[in-house]
């Protein structure tokens, strides 16, 4: 496959100082970065699509080192991670399937082999498309505190002919997080779930 044609690249960063409750003294971080993507496969049916992820790997890095740049440079900083795609509307769900593997194991390298399953979604659909990323802590799934997501879209993307792959990060916690569960200092870090 050819390596991937990327159209435009967006980063977002939210700096969260409280939600309606106490203002906290530093404030959560939640970033997002979107590559906008010409999507190879868009048109017809391809049975073979999944070498591309090999091709995706290099875009993954730089994503993923640009998003934690973008945080401030620390991957001791960074608690919570996940990613997503959106389908432009001439490609079909299994090619934001193809994110899996090259998004989830960049942000995993970048943050020094995070242990947990980087939570994913996706959904096709045209220009404008916002879409809900899941979020959870980057070394124990069930920290329950850092269940979250990040609503993110491209306004002149994905045309029908793309692909927008997005990775997400936050500094912490959710800003007023108080429903009990595991601890992220209680984290074991044995199998990435508890």
């Amino acid at each position: 496959m050819p390596e991937p044609k990327i159209r435009k690249v967006l980063t977002i960063v939210e700096d969260i100082f409280h939600e309606g409750g106490p203002v906290s003294e530093v404030p959560l971080k939640r970033g997002a970065v979107i590559a906008v993507i010409e999507n190879p496969f868009a048109g017809s049916y391809h049975e073979d699509i999944a070498d591309f992820m090999k091709d995706l790997e290099p875009l993954g890095l730089e994503m993923a080192t640009r998003l934690l740049n973008a945080l401030g440079g620390d991957a001791k900083a960074i608690q919570g991670y996940g990613k997503g795609s959106i389908i432009g509307q001439a490609g079909e769900l299994e090619h934001g399937a193809l994110w899996h593997a090259p998004g989830g194991y960049a942000m995993r390298d970048v943050l020094g082999n995070a242990k947990a399953i980087v939570p994913s979604t996706k959904k096709v659909g045209g220009p404008g498309t916002r879409l809900d990323v899941p979020i959870t802590h980057i070394n124990a799934s069930y920290v329950r505190s850092h269940f979250d997501a990040m609503e993110v879209g491209v306004p002149d993307g994905p045309r029908a002919n793309e692909l927008a792959f997005i990775l997400v990060m936050t500094t912490g916690s959710r800003i007023h997080a108080r429903v009990g569960g595991l601890n992220a200092a209680d984290i074991k870090g044995e199998d990435g779930l508890r």
